[in-house]
């Protein structure tokens, strides 16, 4: 599998990878999370003529999107409950997923994270045990609990290279 960033071209072809990852959720006991509505359209092509959108592709089909946030994420700044594992320089993975036809899709995205930066973030909701268990069986940490912009709770974690045991 490689990994590219995403081109407005691909809009279809990631919004149709968020519909089915949207469905997967809601029929995996996550509903609120996401929903019907998020991402939006909007928000989608702002990721892409920011450039943090990416697509986990086989050959030249994608199979996944992700989107990679480098510099301080807002929402990251409180946080209750625990705390980060430090304050050192990270990259955020946000709005991860796969439309289900390849197996690996998480670690990959995770190991493309790591090549860039020895420090990531990520985040995600209570009910959402499957990213919960591929997050931790990846290495991270649970550092605690930060808020969402809509105000709504998420399972903070994070992944250093200083903190690998």
């Amino acid at each position: 599998m490689n990994i590219r960033k995403s081109a407005i071209d691909d809009l279809n072809e990631i919004m149709s990878i968020y519909r089915i990852a949207q469905d997967f959720m809601i029929a995996s006991g996550n509903p609120n999370q996401w929903g019907h509505s998020y991402p939006t359209e909007e928000l989608i092509k702002d990721d892409i003529k920011n450039e943090m959108s990416y697509l986990i592709c086989d050959d030249n089909e994608p199979h996944a999107v992700f989107t990679l946030f480098d510099g301080l994420e807002p929402t990251y700044q409180y946080i209750e409950n625990g705390k980060w594992l430090n304050e050192n320089p990270y990259v955020t993975l946000h709005r991860i997923a796969s439309d289900g036809k390849v197996h690996g899709i998480f670690k990959c995205a995770i190991d493309y994270c790591k090549s860039i930066s020895d420090n990531i973030r990520i985040d995600t909701h209570n009910s959402n045990e499957i990213m919960q268990k591929q997050i931790e069986k990846n290495g991270f940490k649970k550092c605690g609990t930060i808020y969402v912009q809509d105000g709504s709770p998420r399972i903070a974690y994070q992944w250093s290279k200083d903190s690998i045991e």
